[in-house]
Protein backbone atom coordinates (compact mmCIF):
# COMPACT_ATOMS: atom_id res chain seq x y z
CA UNK A 1 0.00 0.00 0.00
CA UNK A 2 1.04 3.06 -0.79
CA UNK A 3 2.64 5.78 1.87
CA UNK A 4 0.85 9.52 1.69
CA UNK A 5 3.36 12.21 2.76
CA UNK A 6 1.79 15.03 5.46
CA UNK A 7 3.36 17.81 3.53
CA UNK A 8 1.82 16.96 -0.13
CA UNK A 9 -1.69 19.37 -0.64
CA UNK A 10 -4.86 18.20 -1.86
CA UNK A 11 -5.81 20.05 -5.02
CA UNK A 12 -8.85 22.27 -3.77
CA UNK A 13 -10.42 21.13 -7.05
CA UNK A 14 -10.23 17.39 -7.95
CA UNK A 15 -8.93 16.52 -4.25
CA UNK A 16 -6.17 14.35 -5.52
CA UNK A 17 -2.91 14.55 -3.46
CA UNK A 18 -1.20 16.44 -6.23
CA UNK A 19 0.43 19.16 -4.37
CA UNK A 20 0.66 23.20 -4.54
CA UNK A 21 1.18 24.47 -8.40
CA UNK A 22 -1.09 23.63 -11.39
CA UNK A 23 -3.02 20.11 -11.05
CA UNK A 24 -1.82 17.74 -13.44
CA UNK A 25 -5.08 15.66 -12.36
CA UNK A 26 -7.75 18.89 -13.19
CA UNK A 27 -5.37 21.50 -14.33
CA UNK A 28 -6.28 23.89 -11.68
CA UNK A 29 -3.80 26.02 -10.55
CA UNK A 30 -3.46 26.40 -6.51
CA UNK A 31 -4.20 29.94 -5.10
CA UNK A 32 -5.17 29.60 -2.25
CA UNK A 33 -8.88 29.63 -2.66
CA UNK A 34 -10.73 26.83 -0.55
CA UNK A 35 -14.13 26.40 0.58
CA UNK A 36 -14.66 29.50 2.14
CA UNK A 37 -14.65 31.79 -0.91
CA UNK A 38 -15.20 28.93 -3.71
CA UNK A 39 -17.83 30.69 -5.13
CA UNK A 40 -15.51 33.99 -5.91
CA UNK A 41 -14.01 34.23 -9.23
CA UNK A 42 -10.22 36.13 -8.46
CA UNK A 43 -8.90 36.11 -12.09
CA UNK A 44 -5.41 35.79 -11.70
CA UNK A 45 -3.80 31.93 -13.08
CA UNK A 46 -7.82 30.78 -13.32
CA UNK A 47 -9.17 33.38 -15.04
CA UNK A 48 -12.85 33.70 -15.32
CA UNK A 49 -13.61 30.27 -13.10
CA UNK A 50 -14.50 30.48 -9.30
CA UNK A 51 -13.69 27.02 -7.06
CA UNK A 52 -16.80 26.17 -7.91
CA UNK A 53 -17.18 26.49 -11.39
CA UNK A 54 -14.14 24.63 -11.59
CA UNK A 55 -15.60 21.71 -9.34
CA UNK A 56 -18.36 20.83 -11.33
CA UNK A 57 -16.14 21.04 -14.52
CA UNK A 58 -13.93 18.80 -12.92
CA UNK A 59 -16.90 16.66 -12.21
CA UNK A 60 -18.53 16.79 -15.84
CA UNK A 61 -15.66 17.35 -17.84
CA UNK A 62 -12.47 15.39 -15.86
CA UNK A 63 -10.78 19.08 -16.09
CA UNK A 64 -11.05 22.05 -13.91
CA UNK A 65 -12.33 24.10 -17.45
CA UNK A 66 -13.11 21.42 -20.79
CA UNK A 67 -10.41 23.55 -23.04
CA UNK A 68 -7.97 21.54 -20.59
CA UNK A 69 -9.19 17.88 -21.06
CA UNK A 70 -6.35 16.93 -23.27
CA UNK A 71 -3.47 18.08 -21.08
CA UNK A 72 -4.85 16.46 -17.67
CA UNK A 73 -4.18 12.91 -16.87
CA UNK A 74 -5.92 10.19 -14.62
CA UNK A 75 -4.87 10.17 -11.22
CA UNK A 76 -1.63 7.97 -9.86
CA UNK A 77 -2.72 5.27 -6.79
CA UNK A 78 -0.17 7.50 -4.52
CA UNK A 79 -2.17 10.88 -5.28
CA UNK A 80 -5.54 9.04 -3.89
CA UNK A 81 -6.76 11.55 -0.86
Amino acid sequence: MAQHSIDVELCPCCGYRTGAGTCPVCFWTNDGQGDPDADVVRGGPNGELSLTDARLNFAIYGASHPRYQEMVRAPRPDEQP
